[in-house]
C-alpha cells in the first residue's frame, strides 16, 4: 500500500485532518465488526460489550464507577447492566465495607463471552501493530491519547496502565 506521509505541518490542513477522520471512521467499523455479529447473536450491542470489558478490566468496579468510566446515563446502564445480570453474564456483590455499593464481577459465562468478543479485537491489533512497527505504534497511542479530553488524560492512563 502506498502510505502518505504528512510533511512538517501539512498534516493540520483540513484535507489531511479529514484523511485521518475517515481512516478513524474505516477503522472503528472493522474493529467492531466481528464483535457485532457476536454480540448480535444473544441480543447484545455495543453498550453490552463496552459493560462487559470494562467489568472484566476492573472486578469488583462498582456501578458509580462504571458510569463514570463509560460516561453513560444510569438509565442506560441500568438497562444494559440489568440484562447482563438477568443473563448471567454479571454478578452483583454488596460491598464488605458500604453495603451499598453494588460490586460488579464477570461470571464463568461473562468471562467466556467477553474473551471470545476481546480475541476478534485482539487479533486485528495484534496485526496491525506487527504491520506498523514500534515506533508507529507508539506515536498512534500517543494520537489517541491526546483526543481524549485533556482533564481526563490522567483517569484514561491509570485505566490503562494497570
Amino acid at each position: 500500500m502506498q502510505r502518505k506521509v504528512p510533511q512538517s505541518n501539512l498534516y493540520l490542513r483540513e484535507e489531511e485532518l479529514r484523511r485521518g477522520i475517515e481512516l478513524l471512521y474505516f477503522a472503528y467499523r472493522d474493529f467492531t465488526r466481528d464483535p457485532d455479529a457476536i454480540l448480535a447473536q444473544s441480543g447484545f450491542g455495543r453498550a453490552h460489550h463496552r459493560v462487559l470489558y470494562f467489568v472484566g478490566r476492573n472486578p469488583g468496579t462498582t456501578v458509580s464507577g462504571l458510569l463514570s468510566l463509560l460516561r453513560i446515563t444510569k438509565q442506560s446502564l441500568s438497562r444494559v447492566l440489568g440484562q447482563l445480570v438477568d443473563e448471567d453474564y454479571i454478578i452483583q456483590k454488596t460491598g464488605a465495607e458500604d453495603r451499598r455499593q453494588r460490586l460488579l464481577y464477570l461470571t464463568d459465562k461473562g468471562l467466556t463471552f467477553e474473551k471470545q468478543l476481546f480475541d476478534t479485537q485482539r487479533n486485528r491489533v495484534a496485526d496491525a501493530y506487527k504491520r506498523a512497527g514500534p515506533e508507529a505504534v507508539a506515536g498512534f497511542w500517543e494520537v489517541l491519547l491526546n483526543i481524549v479530553d485533556e482533564d481526563e488524560r490522567a483517569a484514561v492512563l491509570s485505566q490503562i496502565e494497570k
